[in-house]
């Protein structure tokens, strides 16, 4: 019997039918000798920092840096209430637990996604489990039932899987240690006020840089002014034209070099010196990579965000109509010609242009140098008979693309006319362009339309008439602000820029995206736009993205320049990309992670205590801004009242004293800590409280003091009968 773990219920389902599996039970399908079974995604998370440390549950800036000597896991958390379990992952981990250990498997099979998050959420599962049984991998790019027969067929041991294993606990070993660090100590040092805080991380400070660079360079921008000079001519069967007046180009920064022209070629007739006709060819845009999808959905389709085209492409996966879409690749292996060629055929069926598609072998659409893991996204065999619209949108904007690649070729004719004006010594002429598409090949797809610039019959030599001119004004324009679309551009080659049209991508540029030095990785750039929304640091405005004033803040003030650097963000990313491929150790990795935190650490609590943000009427803003109750006790600082407690106003500097209004030792005997009690007790020391309710359920009063202990920091309550017991 074998135990498949699937990543979520759907894809457990479409393994189930592949197998022919069809009786469900509680957290499992059962029959035909297999088990499968399912996680949520990830079932466990890391342990948070007061998990390992009680201190940790109060930020102090010398708690940190924290770097856990071992790193630990539990059940995750509710996401409404994150001091609770989630029921439903602790009873599907309990389920799987109780699987895996039942005498008649004899082997398990981890069928979660083939990337980095896929064999963490897999391998997290299994061997928390301690399990001694063998462990096998299921290596997937579709989960149609073909490709699942296929891939039992080709089962890997899952110790082969290790160095991916590696690179996914590096990634989010790396990301807890920086994230829950410099935040803290980020949000202790530069943020006034509670309820918030300074989100730092390794991915989220360059992507934010990128935004912030782009709106300095459209602040700092001075347009200048260039002139153009354009002239219409007349052919002798009056056909009219415009030419363009050009020396070494056709902008002028000189006005008056232009009107001294217009005043010597006034009334003078002219002559055409040079006519070029030039057949071009236009190919298709290559196949997408998910940063390619969720650009062109996102610039052509309003209201969509990276995020959710993700959200929607990884539905239409898991239904079976697409491959995987979290790929970087823009081509497919050289081995899935035969299997392309059927999913051609299944998708074109009914395309009134279908007697154009001709499937063939090329290097633009196989080519094994181009993929890393996986190939880029393409419809299945399977056709889908109901989608939503939104899934239909991502669905045909993917068979529309793939179909493209077996279309014929665009071909247009572009004529260069070259007209000199007559008995005038120029240092320059006329220059004339015309475009006319002949074959619209892939272009029927999509219905593009190409707008065509007619040229009247013209040969050289042909003597024309200048009708008139016009010397116009223009001003340089700044740099458009960033989109969702150029945003992820950057963040997949790391700011090294090509193409808009998506036509062609360079070698180069090709090489850096499948060598995976970017900033995050095709699966998470979407999550990273989102949350530098969420967290404040970024706006929308319409499509373009621009930085707040927080995020200005941010990026002008906070001191470690390295995490907003694209060639340090760069850097660590390929070291994960080189992990996955055993080039470089996991312990290397991450003593190089835990050395950079240490010194920024350090480097923050050197720095001086500037204001990045300050939230308004937050319980602590500032003593001056909250009535006293009087001196605290352990440092001398105004003690204020909060939303749960009565707390020093120096807790930003480490006073860690409380008294808190729901206290565990009064709420014993039915009483809870008043604004009143808290006041008597700062001026005082002692409190007389009246209505006490002993376990008996009688009521009584007595005299309460709250002292610090002397063989610890901590502080306790004292009850007693008589004020005078009080009395040392």
């Amino acid at each position: 019997m074998k135990l498949f773990i699937a990543e979520k219920p759907s894809v457990a389902k479409n393994i189930a039918d592949a197998l022919k599996v069809k009786e469900k039970k509680d957290g499992y399908f059962d029959g035909n000798g297999y088990i499968i079974t399912w996680a949520f995604g990830h079932l466990l998370e890391l342990y948070d920092s007061k998990d390992y440390d009680e201190k940790m549950a109060r930020w102090k800036l010398d708690n940190f840096p924290f770097i856990p000597p071992a790193f630990q896991y539990k059940v995750k958390s509710n996401p409404r209430n994150r001091k609770q379990r989630d029921a439903g992952a602790a009873k599907q981990l309990q389920i799987i637990h109780s699987l895996i250990k039942r005498q008649d498997v004899v082997a398990i099979v981890s069928a979660c996604d083939f990337d980095r998050e896929g064999q963490l959420i897999g391998d997290s599962i299994i061997y928390n489990s301690k399990t001694k049984k063998q462990v096998y991998r299921l290596l997937l790019n579709e989960w149609t039932p073909k490709e699942i027969l296929r891939g039992m067929e080709n089962l890997k041991p899952n110790e082969e899987m290790r160095p991916l294993l590696h690179a996914g606990l590096s990634r989010q070993w790396t990301d807890w240690v920086i994230g829950i660090n410099l935040t803290s100590v980020a949000t202790l040092k530069f943020q006034k006020g509670r309820g918030k805080v300074l989100n730092i991380g390794r991915v989220l400070l360059p992507t934010l840089k990128v935004i912030y660079d782009r709106d300095s360079e459209i602040e700092q921008f001075k347009p200048e002014d260039y002139y153009k000079l354009n002239a219409n001519f007349q052919t002798v069967e009056t056909q009219v034209y415009q030419g363009t007046y050009i020396e070494k180009n056709a902008k002028f920064k000189d006005k008056t070099q232009l009107v001294a022209v217009q005043k010597q070629i006034e009334n003078q007739p002219a002559t055409i010196t040079d006519k070029q006709v030039e057949q071009k060819t236009e190919y298709p845009p290559f196949l997408f990579n998910l940063s390619n999808l969720q650009g062109y959905i996102t610039n052509k389709y309003k209201g969509w965000t990276s995020d959710k085209v993700l959200k929607v492409a990884q539905s239409i996966y898991e239904k079976k109509f697409i491959t995987y879409p979290r790929t970087s690749s823009t081509a497919l292996e050289e081995s899935l010609v035969d299997k392309t060629a059927k999913v051609l055929e299944a998708v074109s069926t009914d395309l009134p242009y279908r007697n154009e598609i001709k499937f063939q072998k090329n290097k633009r659409i196989f080519n094994n140098a181009k993929v890393e893991s996986h190939s880029a996204i393409i419809p299945t065999y399977l056709i889908p008979k109901r989608l939503t619209s939104d899934e239909q949108i991502v669905y045909t904007v993917i068979k529309n693309r793939f179909i493209m690649q077996f279309m014929p070729i665009a071909k247009y004719e572009e004529t260069t006319i070259k007209t000199e004006v007559d008995n005038v010594n120029l240092a320059g002429f006329f220059q004339t362009k015309g475009k006319v598409q002949i074959t619209e090949g892939w272009k029927k797809v999509e219905r593009i339309q190409t707008k065509d610039v007619l040229l009247p019959a013209v040969e050289v030599n042909m003597k024309v008439q200048l009708l008139d001119t016009e010397l116009s004004t223009h001003a340089t324009k700044p740099p458009k602000k960033h989109t969702e679309r150029t945003l992820l551009r950057v963040m997949e080659t790391c700011g090294k820029s090509y193409k808009d049209d998506d036509s062609e991508t360079s070698e180069a540029i090709m090489g850096t995206i499948l060598q995976g030095f970017s900033i995050g990785t095709a699966a998470t750039r979407a999550d990273t736009i989102k949350k530098l929304k969420d967290v404040g640091y970024i706006t929308t405005e319409q499509k373009n993205l621009t930085c707040t004033a927080l995020g200005k803040r941010l990026v002008e003030s906070f001191p470690i320049k390295q995490l907003f650097d694209l060639e340090f963000t760069g850097r660590l990313e390929k070291s994960l990309f080189d992990m996955e491929k055993s080039k470089i150790s996991k312990n290397e990795f991450l003593n190089e992670v835990y050395a950079f935190t240490t010194n920024a650490v350090s480097t923050i609590k050197g720095t001086e205590a500037i204001t990045i943000r300050n939230i308004p009427g937050s319980e602590n803003n500032e003593a001056t801004s909250k009535e006293s109750l009087g001196k605290c006790p352990a440092c001398g600082s105004h003690v204020i009242e909060g939303v749960k407690g009565f707390g020093c106003s120096n807790w930003k500097n480490g006073c860690t004293f409380v008294l808190w209004k729901n206290d565990k030792f009064l709420a014993t005997m039915k009483k809870c800590v008043t604004k009143t009690m808290a006041k008597t007790l700062l001026t005082k020391e002692v409190v007389h409280v009246k209505g006490l309710t002993s376990k008996k359920g009688n009521t009584f009063n007595a005299f309460l003091r709250y002292h610090k202990n002397l063989d610890n920091d901590y502080y306790s309550w004292k009850m007693a009968f008589n004020e005078k017991e009080f009395i040392n």
